[in-house]
């Protein structure tokens, strides 16, 4: 699933062409992705100016005065803006029309998502959309540190690896980031929240914030299904350290990284390095 690296690439991709731009109208091919597509989309998106693209954890939120089309890329979803008369592909399951100039035919938003895990859904304005309450703070915002991780965590015996993972601390941090920041930490995935000390929080939250500015500068990690807007896949993986590479050397010390299930999810460590 394209983590919070993948998702801040595609808005900024589509700022530049979609903020400030008026809707013209929008096209579902399908009445549900994930969930039903609700109509206020329908009904009140049209005629409406995108006055923000705004990103909160891994949704992507479309401002209007009418309220806010709130979108999720789901495993295998994509947004492109290209020409209104692009032909169209198997699994374009929605078009969100922009005026164009002059009267001329505009450009399309364009959401393609193959295995339809992904969500078009309706926040009206001065609501907060149930999927995003409840949520933590965003992990690059001056609200999310080492004192913010250490409180929360005291009396939870929960590994660190699946606390940090939880969108309830903090938003956005999947399994990739959550395993490169460990490693970056000096860490182990597998010690009890509560036994981390106030010290090694602080250095966690900074190779957090270090490498998802580093992640969305270098295009978010290459996935199997992941683009971005532009059509241009991210470069990340290249410099991944621990995520994915059991049983090869660790890239400090050379002893073979460990690699177990936690949580259902794939974690790589080293038994050395990490404590």
């Amino acid at each position: 699933m394209p983590e919070l690296p993948e998702v801040e690439t595609t808005r900024r991709g589509l700022l530049p062409h979609v903020e400030g731009q008026r809707v013209a109208h929008v096209r579902l091919r399908r009445p549900d992705l994930r969930w039903p597509i609700p109509r206020e989309v329908e009904e009140l998106l049209p005629e409406q100016r995108i006055d923000a693209i705004r990103r909160r954890a891994k949704y992507l939120l479309l401002d209007t005065t009418a309220g806010s089309a709130l979108l999720h890329l789901g495993m295998s979803g994509s947004l492109r803006v290209l020409p209104e008369d692009t032909p169209v592909r198997a699994h374009d399951h929605v078009d969100i029309a922009l005026v164009g100039e002059d009267g001329k035919p505009g450009r399309v938003l364009r959401f393609n998502d193959p295995r339809r895990f992904g969500c078009l859904l309706w926040q009206a304005p001065g609501e907060i959309h149930p999927l995003l309450a409840g949520l933590g703070p965003e992990p690059l915002s001056e609200a999310f540190d080492g004192n913010y991780l250490f409180e929360l965590s005291r009396g939870r015996k929960v590994p660190v690896k699946t606390f940090l993972m939880d969108q309830s601390v903090v938003v956005g941090v999947g399994n990739i980031y959550a395993a490169e920041a460990l490693f970056t930490a000096g860490i182990s995935p597998l010690r009890p929240a509560g036994k981390v000390s106030r010290e090694r929080y602080a250095a966690l939250a900074e190779a957090v914030k270090a490498i998802l500015a580093h992640a969305i500068a270098r295009g978010g990690t290459t996935l199997r299904d992941f683009i971005s807007p532009d059509g241009a896949p991210g470069y990340f993986e290249q410099e991944l350290l621990a995520y994915g590479r059991g049983g090869q050397p660790c890239p400090r010390c050379g002893r073979a990284l460990k690699q177990a299930s936690i949580g259902q999810r794939a974690t790589v460590w080293c038994g050395h390095c990490q404590k």
